[in-house]
């Protein structure tokens, strides 16, 4: 049973690979010449019976449906679509579970054939076929939540900053939507890349209030929402720039906080070496003269 899953996931993988080679897979003519052909420059080449094209449109909907539910079977409740959006991948959720899932066959090959190169006993071998696709998978899964939660932790920091910025720049004249755009435009890191977001959605005529609560959702950074909140108040207030500043000097405050709570349990970690160095001598030079008394009682 194993050499013959190994075989399948050999033959699919190979396939698929091959398809993407001119040499192996070469284009009807009728495909070749219909964008050239009156009417034809908007046609879609048709993919073959088995290609990459084929092979994700046929288990696009399979692979997101058990990727989800692996997901929540090892803890991880956010949705993977929001992830993405969050840290702007290039991949939707069905090419990235495809891929997952790609990733999760190729690791069950290459378990299987360990097992039957290895020749270990029964268990340990279907543990060691489960265990390389379980690995390939979550792999991948916490590459995209690692990114997500570095994101995260970016527009935490970058929030003081940017927030300082464009309350000079209301205070100077500038309205709400000319402020986030040139901070946008003069910014490289991740607030630069949300705002330019949110700018785009205001271009495609959602009113600024919904854009701006739209990223705070996908964002789900206390901070962001605060941030927010204060940004909503644009058409009420009329000394809006004095209100983020406040804002941001709070935002600010709690960075430093956490910034010192590192510190502080990093100087603890420090002393952790320390006295396990220190008290293993201890414990010898106690046990030995605490051994030779027991030794001297007990005969």
């Amino acid at each position: 049973m194993i050499v013959l899953l190994a075989g399948l996931s050999l033959w699919t993988g190979l396939t698929l690979l091959f398809s993407e080679l001119r040499w192996f897979s070469r284009r009807p003519l009728a495909d070749r010449l219909g964008p050239y052909m009156p009417g034809g420059m908007g046609r879609r080449p048709r993919t073959g019976l088995l290609s990459v094209e084929s092979f994700r449109e046929a288990v696009g909907p399979l692979a997101r449906g058990l990727g989800s539910q692996f997901s929540r079977l090892f803890g991880v409740s956010e949705d993977l679509d929001r992830r993405l959006r969050r840290v702007h991948a290039n991949l939707d959720v069905t090419e990235f579970r495809v891929r997952q899932i790609g990733w999760a066959l190729a690791g069950l090959g290459f378990g299987a054939l360990l097992s039957i190169a290895a020749r270990p006993p029964a268990a340990f071998a279907v543990l060691l076929t489960l265990g390389g696709m379980l690995l390939a998978f979550l792999l991948l899964e916490g590459q995209v939540t690692s990114a997500s939660d570095r994101w995260k932790r970016s527009l935490h920091l970058e929030l003081p900053v940017v927030a300082e910025q464009v309350g000079m720049l209301l205070g100077a004249g500038y309205s709400l939507v000319g402020a986030l755009d040139r901070v946008s435009r003069r910014g490289q890191g991740a607030m630069a890349q949300d705002l330019r977001g949110v700018l785009s959605r205001i271009r495609q005529g959602v009113a600024e209030e919904q854009a701006l609560r739209e990223w705070s959702e996908l964002a789900a950074v206390d901070a962001v929402d605060r941030f927010v909140a204060v940004l909503a108040l644009n058409r009420d207030a009329s000394d809006l720039g004095r209100l983020i500043a406040v804002e941001a000097r709070g935002i600010r405050r709690d960075v430093q906080r956490e910034l010192i709570e590192v510190m502080e349990k990093r100087a603890q970690q420090v002393w952790v070496p320390v006295t396990v160095a220190t008290l293993l001598p201890g414990v010898i030079f106690i046990g030995i003269p605490f051994t030779a008394a027991l030794s001297g009682f007990l005969e």
